[in-house]
């Protein structure tokens, strides 16, 4: 969700992530009040000396400030940079998770079609509990996100849920 919108799909996913953005800050509430661990997963758009800090500050710096301020990363938030779709692949997350002792995750963000889609592949074969947060998810592709949200249901075993309905106990193995 960080996102500086300067690609070639930009303009079909701001439309969406206008519309995910109110789930996604009432999910983000939601896991902070409970204490449950919030880890944000980022690209780094091929920025590859960049860290958290620098890629939130492109972000609120982009064209579209407006949709990443809302739901910026807190003081407390966890940060992981990501190089491809997968929220897993070649990064620490698996061992994050692991070390906070996580056994279900809760995915919100972009893009529903991509990223999402193969971040909820990586958790399930991972034998995570998977959780997609039908109202904090954007997409380029409305079709597409449909399908993919299907499958995640279908082959993936994942809960789909609006984020209101989304609860976390403060445990921060949930």
């Amino acid at each position: 969700m960080l996102n500086t919108y300067e690609h070639e799909d930009a303009e079909a996913l701001v439309r969406s992530v206008r519309e995910a953005l109110p789930g996604v800050g009432a999910l983000l509430r939601l896991a902070r009040e409970a204490g449950a661990p919030v880890v944000y997963v980022n690209d780094n758009f091929g920025r590859w000396r960049s860290h958290h800090g620098e890629i939130l500050e492109a972000a609120l710096a982009g064209r579209y400030s407006e949709l990443v301020e809302p739901i910026a990363p807190d003081e407390e938030s966890l940060f992981v940079v990501k190089a491809r779709h997968s929220v897993f692949y070649e990064t620490p997350l698996a061992y994050l998770l692991g070390q906070l002792d996580v056994r279900r995750v809760v995915l919100c963000g972009q893009v529903t079609e991509q990223c999402v889609l193969y971040s909820a592949l990586d958790a399930h074969i991972r034998h995570l509990e998977v959780v997609v947060a039908v109202d904090a998810v954007a997409h380029i592709d409305a079709g597409l996100a449909e399908a993919a949200l299907r499958m995640m249901e279908r082959n993936m075993s994942a809960e789909l849920r609006p984020s209101g309905e989304i609860t976390f106990e403060g445990d921060p193995s949930q």
